[in-house]
């Protein structure tokens, strides 16, 4: 589940969770509408320039070993399985989780809400995935330090497999680049979740909400009975977070897991290319899949549509395959990896009875 969906998902929603907003839409920076608009004008410009390559790779398709093309899809099953599995193990450090098709099922709709939604698509699978977790009875601040903490783990692992893919791809410099660049990303978060653990960090961050507060009350004199008993409830919401461990042994099934989730959906990759009847390219393989998780996450496009076909298409044509093979396997990749995925979250999401 990885590429444009599932921890990448979780890297977003984290951010969600956390109050950083992903401006974009009618009133977002006119830079990203900008960079949507020339997105569109490249994906167009490269189907007319190699419309041939297109045909022949549709034509590939209908040629697919459906024994080969069967396992990608049980590839990308255990990698939504152990996105959701990485998940229920952080939620358990706050108490009994939900149960593991439950969450399989959440983490189903909340990716295909996230990565199918235009704009909003990121804010409104962190809302409904808030929303499933309390039915099941996790308490809010076990809810956002996991949405936080998963997507630390998940940036961390697609780091490492990175950082492996341009060592085998002999790209020294891109395995220092993919770690450093990690790093950057990692820091603020983790720098937060540690400084939660000190008293006089919590007090900090709770006078500083108490201002803001206290501006919205002057401004809005109707919400002063909500906001009398904001100090108690920040402060046990903050002191609840401080509270959640995660043992060793914990941490390292999490690691795991989020590496498992990539490490399949790159299997589903490599899966796909082969029942296209095209040699993997191994020492490409990470890099060329690492290109559409990269892109992806960017939110230019919905799920990465058409720019992660685009950019694993041209580092598989790097690696060595012929242009209309590389495009075939992507294709078959992608009909998993975004559109089988995603039914299947709505489908969840839309079915009578839901809810546990």
């Amino acid at each position: 589940m990885g590429g444009s969906t599932g921890a990448d998902v979780a890297q977003q929603t984290a951010t969600t969770a956390a109050g950083e907003t992903r401006p974009g839409g009618p009133n977002g920076p006119r830079w990203r509408n900008v960079a949507r608009l020339s997105v569109a004008v490249i994906l167009v410009t490269v189907m007319v320039v190699f419309r041939r390559d297109l045909v022949r790779s549709i034509t590939v398709l209908t040629h697919l070993s459906l024994r080969w093309y069967a396992l990608a899809v049980l590839a990308e099953i255990v990698s939504v399985t152990a996105f959701a599995f990485s998940r229920r193990r952080l939620l358990a450090a706050g108490g009994p989780p939900p149960r593991r098709r439950s969450m399989v099922a959440i983490t189903l709709s909340g990716s295909a809400m996230a990565t199918s939604l235009p704009f909003a698509g990121t804010g409104l699978a962190a809302f409904y995935e808030y929303k499933q977790f309390r039915r099941r009875r996790v308490d809010p601040p076990t809810i956002g330090w996991t949405l936080a903490v998963s997507g630390i783990f998940s940036t961390t692992s697609l780091a490492v497999l990175l950082v492996i893919g341009a060592i085998l791809g002999g790209v020294g410099f891109g395995a220092a680049a993919g770690l450093a660049g990690a790093a950057v990303y990692l820091v603020p978060g983790v720098a937060v979740l540690l400084a939660l653990r000190y008293r006089q960090v919590r007090e900090g961050i709770g006078r500083l909400f108490l201002r803001v507060a206290g501006s919205i009350q002057r401004w809005r004199p109707s919400t002063r009975d909500r906001l009398e008993e904001l100090p108690a409830q920040l402060d046990e919401f903050l002191d609840r977070i401080a509270s959640l461990r995660l043992p060793p042994r914990g941490a390292a099934a999490v690691f795991a897991l989020a590496a498992l989730n990539w490490a399949a959906d790159c299997a589903t990759l490599a899966l796909a290319i082969h029942a296209t009847g095209s040699p993997v390219p191994w020492h490409a393989l990470l890099l060329a899949w690492g290109a559409g998780a990269a892109v992806g996450s960017t939110g230019l496009t919905p799920g990465g549509f058409g720019i992660v076909e685009l950019a694993v298409a041209a580092a598989l044509t790097a690696g060595g395959l012929p242009a209309s093979a590389a495009l075939a396997s992507v294709l078959a990749y992608r009909v998993i990896n975004f559109w089988l995925v995603n039914g299947a979250g709505w489908l969840v999401m839309l079915r009578p009875g839901a809810r546990e």
